[in-house]
């Protein structure tokens, strides 16, 4: 029966997916963004990247065009370099135009064959110039295919392009030490030749995996920015969905039981279903009395959930005020996410209050203690301490050469409530 398969993620946080691509948890909520972010249509604004690699592949393959054209009376044959050069631009074309009817997507099939015509404008380049003895000083439309490689930067996985940029490296590579005698006068333009085949989808690479990444904290950040105007005690910034599932499987179950398609008494499997449906209903009800917006922040965030430990059994994240909260979020995150501490990890206790507040008291006094791993004091942002002096009055101190904060936070007594 649809609608009663296992959830990635179950009531209480836990992660039962696999982890998706990137170190991101599949069912974490910066996990399900991500899937969403890259549905049909969407890329995280990769797109624009791959815009400008094909631009960038354009504009290179204008500046080889007229390397070719400058030695075309050098060539002892211009046919086999001439239909290179042609195959190349009709390939180019014909792809970027396929792309676009396709809506930004490249399948196996026409991966392969864009792989093929490359290997083609190569073996024509190659056989065009092999006499001349000098790969580097002529090659013009077989490094150029390093950078048609481009076309495929955001569209294929990054070790399907290493993989072709290293062949066609190695091709030219061999190429040369087949056929071109290697002096102090013609090393430099061989490396060259072979650098520029290689080192532009290595680079490319390298830029969409950063620009991802930064993405993906960004919208971490957002996402875990939302617990901030939570009430006290809350379900998870995916509970709607996750209770949208529960209450769609089990209206199901009821419908079929009403209208006959399923028997009483339930048959074991049924009864299972029926039995996990109402154990995780349950746990709803459970955890929406007793979780904090502080323990949401930080189990279904990607970054803050391998980094920081919360220790709060009174629950009394929940009793801050909306300033406190930015300042304590802001300030955790700032002490792990900073990338010149990888290493950098935090532990966050919450109270107790260490005495008995007056019930006739307005406020009272959380005490709220940070305690770092690989975060040295003097290399703290600033911004962390301004973020600290919003949740109260605070002592640093160092620990174990790490950072450790003890934060007098001043809330209002629930008592008044």
């Amino acid at each position: 029966m649809s609608g009663f398969g296992t959830p990635e993620e179950n009531t209480l946080g836990t992660i039962l997916g696999r982890r998706g691509r990137g170190g991101v948890p599949a069912g974490s909520t910066a996990g399900r963004a991500m899937r969403q972010a890259s549905a049909r249509g969407a890329s995280l604004g990769t797109g624009f990247l791959g815009v400008g690699a094909n631009v960038l592949a354009a504009i290179e393959g204008v500046y080889g065009l007229a390397l070719f054209l400058g030695h075309v009376r050098d060539y002892p044959n211009v046919l086999p370099v001439a239909a290179a050069w042609a195959l190349y631009v009709l390939l180019m074309i014909g792809t970027v135009m396929m792309l676009a009817i396709r809506g930004e997507r490249m399948p196996d099939w026409m991966f392969a064959t864009f792989l093929v015509g490359l290997a083609g404008v190569v073996a024509l380049d190659l056989i065009a110039i092999w006499p001349l003895g000098d790969i580097g000083g002529f090659a013009t439309a077989s490094f150029s295919a390093g950078f048609g490689l481009l076309v495929a930067l955001t569209l294929r996985k990054g070790r399907e392009l290493v993989a072709a940029a290293m062949l066609l490296g190695i091709t030219l590579l061999i190429a040369v030490l087949l056929s071109t005698p290697l002096t102090s006068e013609t090393a430099p333009a061989q490396i060259l030749v072979v650098a520029l085949a290689v080192g532009p989808s290595l680079f490319g690479l390298y830029v969409v995996r950063r620009f991802r990444r930064i993405v993906q904290l960004e919208l971490d950040r957002v996402l875990v920015q939302s617990t901030v105007a939570a009430p006290r005690f809350a379900v998870g910034m995916l509970a709607s969905d996750e209770l949208a599932r529960l209450d769609l499987a089990a209206e199901e179950l009821l419908d079929s039981v009403a209208s006959g398609r399923v028997q009483l008494p339930l048959p074991p499997k049924t009864a299972s279903t029926a039995a996990s449906l109402a154990t995780e209903l349950r746990l709803h009800l459970i955890e929406g009395r007793r979780e904090t917006w502080l323990h949401h922040a930080i189990t279904e965030s990607e970054q803050l959930g391998r980094s920081v430990t919360l220790a709060d059994r009174g629950s009394l994240a929940g009793l801050l005020d909306p300033q406190q909260r930015d300042g304590l979020l802001s300030a955790v995150w700032l002490l792990v996410t900073d990338k010149k501490k990888p290493t950098a990890s935090a532990e966050v206790t919450i109270g107790p209050v260490s005495s008995t507040p007056d019930p006739r008291a307005r406020t009272i006094t959380v005490p709220i203690v940070l305690t770092t791993t690989g975060v040295a004091r003097n290399r703290v942002d600033p911004a962390t301490w301004n973020a600290i002096g919003k949740v109260g009055r605070f002592v640093s101190s160092t620990q174990n050469s790490s950072l450790r904060v003890e934060i007098e936070c001043v809330v209002a007594n629930p008592a008044e409530s």
